[in-house]
């Protein structure tokens, strides 16, 4: 079960990392790992450093993208990109956090960017 969450979730990105390029989004990084958690995409969206958390599902069983992400999630994120932008010397750049809910539905994967889905105070 766990290998086939795995899979689903490789999956996601990909598409994900697709729709945001055609948005013109430039990939600085993907699972973005540090001890305590990890950001599944870095990206800059012309002068904004923008983290992506990708939510990925193969029905509507557990809900859509954004209400997936818990308080304590968004703030794991928060700390994780945080590191990002001080290892990378990127203080003083803009930075936000976009959400990214894939579908894989018969039809076909459907994926949605939710832009500033939630900001650094939650």
């Amino acid at each position: 079960m766990a290998r086939r969450r795995v899979a689903l979730g490789e999956i996601g990105e990909d598409l994900a990392c697709r729709e945001l390029e055609r948005l013109g989004y430039a990939i600085l990084a993907r699972r973005y790992r540090r001890p305590g958690g990890e950001i599944d995409i870095v990206c800059r969206d012309q002068g904004t450093v923008v983290f992506v958390e990708v939510k990925t599902r193969d029905g509507d069983t557990f809900g859509g993208g954004p209400e997936a992400i818990t308080w304590v999630k968004r703030r794991r994120i928060v700390a994780v990109a945080t590191d990002f932008l001080a290892r990378h010397g990127l203080h003083a750049a803009p930075c936000r956090f976009d959400v990214v809910s894939v579908s894989l539905g018969a039809q076909g994967p459907s994926v949605d960017v939710f832009r500033a889905a939630f900001d650094a105070g939650g």
